[in-house]
């Protein structure tokens, strides 16, 4: 191995080092490696920038504008709201929620898709009187499901494809991974049903609201000379809402625990509940009870236009990893954060001490407009208001479900390539006015473009210099030249890097490795490029390796040992499905 393809590695193995154990976002990590890569010469500047122009990558951006289309005309709701119904059990729960969403993934980006249907499926769950535990997973699990059946149903399938035409000049037809991903879809949503009833928490029972995954922690204020003032807790109506608890009383220092309906409630005082997130909003409603925290008082809007919203961390977030106090997030966002959930459990400490982690649940006090200026904002996962709901463009539904109609017919049949298509298609919802141009341009990701773009230099070092090479000699030398072995290798290769960092970069990073691999064999490609493509995908066992498994973490009330014990024995059964499915729809040698 020369100097070049030895450099190669080492930045590789230093992207992997800083995506696994740092929490420095995935952009900055990968722009610092084509940064790397421009210093030391390895690959001319043209060459290292061209993962922008890339086809697949300009796809993904283009299609992320349609999936907002059908986000802000409620497509998408009105969809779930037909679908889920009233099931007389949690299997059939849980097969209502799957069937729509793999359908829907399979035709426009899964993270939007997941996006819309947590609030829908968490609150529809608490009516029916299931865990919503029980089916925020399946929710994640089936949106990955999708994503592996079409051409655009995944970020990384474009990616992959996008490789493949520069090296082949061929790549995936529209439907052609539908032959993988249709069986093991089924093979999926099959496993969820029967042991999802074993292997899913249930840590939230549904009679016991003090569980629910967004209970909270608020400390409320009361006002001197307000009409709560000498009132007892019983007066004042502060026992009798429901699923809420009254857990101290903090007068000038001196706690209260364990407090009694016959307390009287001074000036000053400091209120500690607990409880779910319907009841912390019947608090604010409260005359004389306001949030403890001195940061309310200093937001720019009245208090009579604010509202609560729920938003789950980005692992990406700037204030990840701070305190609350620290993260100046009041200035930052112009909203409050009154109360922290974490795990399905309440966090235990003053609000501005609590240092905040990817996937906690934030209940802030802001203006009315907040989530819809931040709903593409990437610091936060999931953005839900708790009163009222968004103002969504309904008389426009039909538009946008023909616009992606459109963009799926003449990229089957050929009309148009892909690219032209989704383009096509994202110009038609601004111009239909399903979306603004601001809400277009908010809702492309650039943190994941960023990645992918960097991701495609790194790739092509490796390539150039010889280090892809070299790896797929010494991987050869391990498994030796039998191909399904060198294929089963480069499978759960990939599957593994995918848990530890993320799918796109782990598509990209292995690639070369089995192109290389393939050509010293003799062998067919395209077997490998699809197991590269569903592996990079198949990512079920950390909340981590895929953007939706994190965005339930939260509002479900995992932990991440849920997610081991029920994705892992999954990743094994779809991972000898694919070895078993692949080599006959397309012959290694």
């Amino acid at each position: 191995m020369n100097w070049e393809a030895a450099l190669a590695v080492l930045i590789t193995l230093a992207c992997l080092g800083a995506l696994i154990f740092t929490r420095v976002a995935a952009s900055i990590v990968f722009a610092g490696a084509l940064v790397a890569i421009l210093v030391t010469g390895l690959l001319p500047v043209p060459v290292a920038v061209a993962g922008f122009a890339n086809p697949g990558l300009l796809t993904i951006a283009a299609l992320y504008v349609v999936a907002a289309g059908l986000r802000r005309t409620g497509a998408i709701d009105t969809l779930s709201n037909r679908a889920f119904g009233r099931p007389r059990s949690i299997i059939v729960g849980t097969l209502r929620v799957m069937l729509p969403v793999t359908l829907l993934s399979a035709f426009t980006n899964n993270t939007p898709i997941v996006a819309s249907f947590v609030p829908a499926v968490a609150d529809w769950a608490r009516k029916q009187g299931f865990s919503a535990s029980k089916l925020l997973i399946p929710l994640s699990y089936a949106a990955i499901f999708g994503g592996t059946c079409t051409l655009i149903g995944t970020s990384t399938n474009l990616v992959v494809n996008g490789m493949l035409i520069e090296q082949t000049g061929a790549g995936f037809s529209f439907f052609e991974l539908a032959w993988l991903g249709v069986p093991t879809a089924i093979i999926g949503i099959a496993y969820v049903l029967i042991l999802g009833r074993w292997l899913l928490p249930e840590r939230i029972p549904v009679m016991e609201k003090l569980r629910d995954p967004r209970e909270y922690t608020v400390e409320m204020l009361i006002e001197p000379a307000s009409p709560l003032e000498g009132k007892t807790v019983e007066e004042a109506g502060l026992r009798q809402l429901p699923g809420l608890f009254l857990i101290e009383i903090d007068r000038n220092g001196v706690l209260i625990p364990a407090v009694g309906p016959r307390e009287r409630l001074r000036g000053n005082d400091r209120l500690v509940f607990a409880g779910v997130t319907e009841s912390i909003a019947d608090l604010q409603k409260i005359r004389g009870l306001v949030p403890a925290t001195d940061q309310v008082f200093k937001l720019s809007s009245e208090r009579s236009e604010r509202t609560l919203v729920e938003a789950v961390a980005s692992g990406t977030a700037s204030f990840v990893g701070r305190t609350i106090k620290e993260s100046r997030f009041r200035n930052l966002y112009d909203s409050v954060v009154i109360a922290v959930a974490r795990n399905g459990q309440r966090v235990n400490r003053k609000i501005g001490d609590i240092r905040l982690r990817p996937g906690d649940t934030l209940l802030l006090e802001s203006d009315r407009e907040f989530a819809e200026r931040h709903a593409n904002n990437r610091d936060f996962l999931l953005l839900k208001p708790l009163e009222g709901s968004p103002t969504y463009r309904h008389e426009r539904g039909w538009v946008a479900w023909l616009i992606l109609l459109g963009i799926v017919v003449t990229a089957t049949f050929g009309i148009l390539d892909t690219l032209t298509a989704a383009l096509a298609g994202a110009g038609a919802m601004v111009l239909t006015r399903c979306c603004t141009g601001t809400e277009a341009r908010r809702s492309i990701d650039l943190e994941v473009l960023i990645v992918i773009a960097c991701a495609f230099a790194l790739g092509e070092a490796l390539d150039r210099t010889g280090a892809a090479a070299s790896l797929a000699r010494t991987l050869l030398e391990l498994t030796g030249s039998h191909p399904f072995a060198v294929l089963a290798v480069v499978y759960f290769t990939t599957v593994l890097m995918t848990e530890m960092i993320t799918n796109n970069a782990a598509a990209v990073l292995m690639f070369p490795l089995a192109y290389a691999v393939a050509g010293s064999l003799d062998l067919n490609f395209m077997p490998f490029a699809i197991a590269i493509t569903f592996a990079a995908s198949a990512s079920f066992a950390t909340p981590i390796g895929y953007q939706t498994n994190l965005m339930v973490y939260g509002p479900g009330g995992y932990r991440f040992a849920d997610y081991i014990r029920f994705g892992l024995p999954l990743n094994i059964i779809l991972g000898i499905t694919a070895l078993n499915i692949i080599p006959v729809i397309w012959p290694i040698t």
